[in-house]
């Protein structure tokens, strides 16, 4: 996206969204609309097209951000572009506060009417927004929960299409937008209105969050690939490519981690080298170096010794384990690193629930060993001593000792593999 001339570099760094209340023809809050915005200028910015606005916000903002932080809890109303409903993007969204709103300027409207449906058997709710009364709606005016309408310059003409829409549709919650006096708002309330909106009740006002930016995604979606059971090499050559620096760092790190430097001079050569146990680490320290590049080295060290502790105190455990413990003490410091609470990482990677539960509540042998980290981090000793005796029954302090020495080698050692 070109930037505007309003834009400045500090506010390329943010990531904004308008926020419009709805209230219930009793003047009660019930849900918020939400708008993209790129720039603290409360409106929709110039040449941008519904695809763009809706994939910025979907992914920037919404599913890293979280829904329901953005929402308040309440119901969101949120546009989303035709091809984003045909790829079926809904889905990532929960479907109990989500309404999901076909924009007036959809194309293709058979084929939209063959999605609505299969994802309302599903339980999502949709929205017809700003109805024109062109006839091609007719299929999914059947299908929709809501109907969104624009005050007429008559109020009259407003009136008399409620009315209608209320008898020929009678599934559908009406919503009125663009109420700008009392007056109108009584008018369409005695029409039969459902939900109401409009600058007389609330403007739409702006939310600013953190951006995360382009490369940070390629590598946010790396580590999506790293979770799954079998790693899809193909798919991950494919996301490492896109990106040059990233590209030039993998075969650095590569070829430092295989001791004969330049011998590896391609994607599928690294992959190789290092397989599938090995590639999933190797992914994971990569993406905290990079994701952690604006932020103090020192956060990647402690995420680097973190994982390393707990993959070496739970390796009696299995392979598997030592695996799923390195993961934990990464994900561990990530929220510092994206600025996202842990519960919103916890839901953007799908983590299964022993992961999860070790992550937000300390539960298991993992979580055992995430808190007998932290115990180190702050030199509580003899609580960490203590901690080892639940992970490592009849186990010597020397074990603990032996094991954060091994992990500070390991951290130095990829802390310059990282900054070669």
């Amino acid at each position: 996206m070109q930037q505007s001339d309003s834009q400045t570099p500090s506010q390329l760094e943010a990531q904004y969204v308008a926020r419009q209340a709805l209230f219930s023809s009793t003047g009660e809050l019930v849900a918020y609309e939400l708008l993209y915005r790129d720039s603290p200028q409360n409106c929709f910015p110039q040449g941008m097209g519904d695809s763009k606005a809706t994939g910025r916000m979907f992914f920037d903002l919404i599913l890293l951000q979280g829904l329901e932080k953005v929402s308040a809890g309440l119901p969101a109303f949120l546009n989303l572009a035709t091809d984003a409903l045909l790829e079926q993007i809904p889905q990532l969204l929960p479907k109990d506060n989500t309404v999901i709103e076909i924009v007036e300027r959809s194309r293709g409207v058979s084929e939209l009417v063959h999605v609505v449906s299969a994802l309302k058997k599903k339980g999502y709710r949709f929205a017809l927004d700003d109805y024109d009364q062109d006839p091609k709606w007719q299929p999914l005016l059947e299908l929709v929960d809501y109907i969104k309408i624009e005050m007429e310059p008559k109020l009259i003409s407003t009136v008399m299409l409620i009315k209608k829409l209320r008898m020929v549709y009678p599934q559908a919650q009406i919503i009125v937008e663009r109420i700008e006096t009392p007056e109108q708002a009584k008018a369409v309330v005695g029409a039969g209105a459902d939900l109401l909106q409009g600058y007389f009740f609330a403007k739409p006002a702006m939310l600013e969050f953190k951006n995360i930016s382009p490369a940070k995604r390629v590598i946010i979606e790396l580590l999506q690939l790293t979770m799954s059971a079998e790693i899809d090499f193909k798919e991950i050559a494919k996301r490492i490519s896109v990106d040059v620096s990233l590209t030039a760092r993998i075969l650095r790190m590569a070829n430092g981690l295989s001791g004969t430097r330049a011998n590896i001079s391609s994607l599928q050569q690294a992959v190789t080298y290092l397989g599938e146990q090995s590639i999933r680490r190797f992914i994971r320290v990569l993406a905290l170096g990079e994701l952690g590049a604006q932020k103090p080295a020192e956060l990647t060290k402690l995420g680097l010794m973190r994982a390393q502790l707990i993959a070496e105190l739970v390796s009696p455990a299995g392979k598997a384990m030592v695996e799923q413990g390195y993961l934990l003490g990464l994900l561990s410091v990530l929220d510092a690193v994206l600025d996202v609470s842990l519960e919103n990482l916890a839901k953007e990677f799908s983590l299964d629930g022993a992961l999860s539960g070790a992550l937000l509540n300390a539960q298991g042998m993992l979580g055992q060993a995430l808190n007998l980290a932290y115990a180190c981090e702050q030199c509580q000793w003899p609580l960490a001593e203590e901690i080892l005796q639940t992970i490592r029954p009849a186990s010597e302090p020397q074990v603990l000792y032996a094991a954060l020495s091994q992990s500070r080698i390991y951290c130095d050692k990829t802390m310059e593999l990282l900054s070669d």
